[in-house]
């Protein structure tokens, strides 16, 4: 029987938040469960597709993203264009939030309200800016920072070279390289400031896929929750089967904008073997509470509403971060509205931890 194809699209170029899908391919467990895995990076097109509207058109089976992503799509408003599909997360990559909005130390922004007339700069997602905003403000700032959207895969070089104040990074991956770099960050995580940030990155999938081929999506999760177990255990060998497993699944591609670097690969799969699996030592299982929370403190905090950010602002129904900032929401979202328990499903999900062999 020939192998059924599926897609996976990542959310970012390779790092090591993403180690499982390469190393289940590079050890074989994809073959042995009859699947041919194709891992899509958004360096191949400069992020001209974003990993959801992948799924949506269905050129990929699966796609990294966070959990706004799946939040967005569930609260979508049904007369603004850009709709998709009420995508189903159905494993979170790492249990424990390792990302951060970090400042060059050498800048002396050491607080979050220290950010007000600074330039953070933006991937333009839905929630992202009023999520910043929302941190200033917890750290006693007004939230009236300057937003600029830079090309994605350049955002972080931005703050590297000073044309912004501020971004979003993984600490687990950009922190690693800064620290590599002898470039010294603040790092200001979300909880640390009250915002009760979700998942993130999740993978994530079609609910039709869901629905119609769980055998296909049950046999994806089972090979590769046995590579992120693995990786988990062995750390150091990890780091060098991704790197040999990049390298070949994207040999025929264009060139990577950055080449991986071996060491901050290594030092980040250390880092992230914590991160990977919880407390019953199993990957990608997500807690409902996790979802409610984030939920419950974008509608409390006025996020959910129907006019949605976009880096295309001129789109009927979008609008800037400034247009929000300045009043220009829509209508409130009513919590009651937004069916949690429909953006997430454990069910598929291996039952019991494998033996990482």
């Amino acid at each position: 029987m020939a192998p059924t194809k599926v897609g996976v699209a990542l959310d970012w170029t390779p790092n090591t938040n993403h180690a499982g899908f390469y190393i289940a391919k590079q050890k074989g467990f994809y073959e042995e469960a009859g699947l041919e895995v194709t891992i899509v990076s958004p360096h191949v097109d400069e992020y001209k597709a974003t990993p959801a509207s992948r799924v949506a058109d269905g050129s990929c089976t699966f796609c990294v993203t966070p959990s706004e992503s799946v939040i967005s799509a569930h609260t979508w408003p049904a007369d603004t264009p850009g709709a998709k599909p009420k995508f189903v997360a159905v494993a979170t990559l790492l249990q424990d939030s390792t990302s951060a909005i970090v400042t060059l130390t050498s800048s002396s922004i050491s607080r979050p309200s220290q950010l007000d007339g600074k330039t953070y700069a933006s991937y333009g997602a839905r929630f992202e800016g009023r999520i910043v905003q929302q941190l200033v403000r917890n750290d006693g700032g007004k939230g009236e920072f300057v937003e600029s959207t830079p090309p994605m895969l350049g955002i972080w070089e931005t703050l590297l070279k000073g044309e912004a104040d501020a971004t979003w990074v993984f600490m687990g991956w950009e922190g690693i390289e800064a620290k590599r770099k002898g470039v010294e960050l603040n790092a200001f995580g979300l909880e640390e400031f009250k915002v009760p940030y979700g998942y993130s990155p999740l993978l994530v999938a079609h609910p039709d896929t869901v629905s119609t081929k769980p055998e296909v999506v049950r046999s994806f999760l089972a090979a590769t929750a046995r590579a992120y177990e693995w990786a988990a255990a062995h750390p150091a060998e990890a780091a060098e089967l991704f790197l040999t497993a990049v390298a070949a699944e994207h040999a025929a591609q264009p060139a990577l904008p950055q080449p991986l670097d071996p060491e901050v690969v290594k030092e980040s799969q250390a880092y992230l073997a914590a991160h990977y699996l919880d407390g019953q030592g199993r990957w990608g299982h997500m807690q409902p509470a996790v979802w409610d929370r984030f939920v419950d403190w974008l509608s409390a905090s006025g996020l959910l509403t129907s006019k949605v950010q976009s880096r295309s602002a001129a789109a009927p129904g979008t609008t800037s971060l400034d247009g929000l900032r300045g009043g220009d929401v829509g209508e409130p979202i009513p919590r009651q509205d937004v069916d949690v328990a429909a953006m997430f499903s454990n069910e598929l999900l291996p039952p019991s931890k494998h033996s990482a062999k």
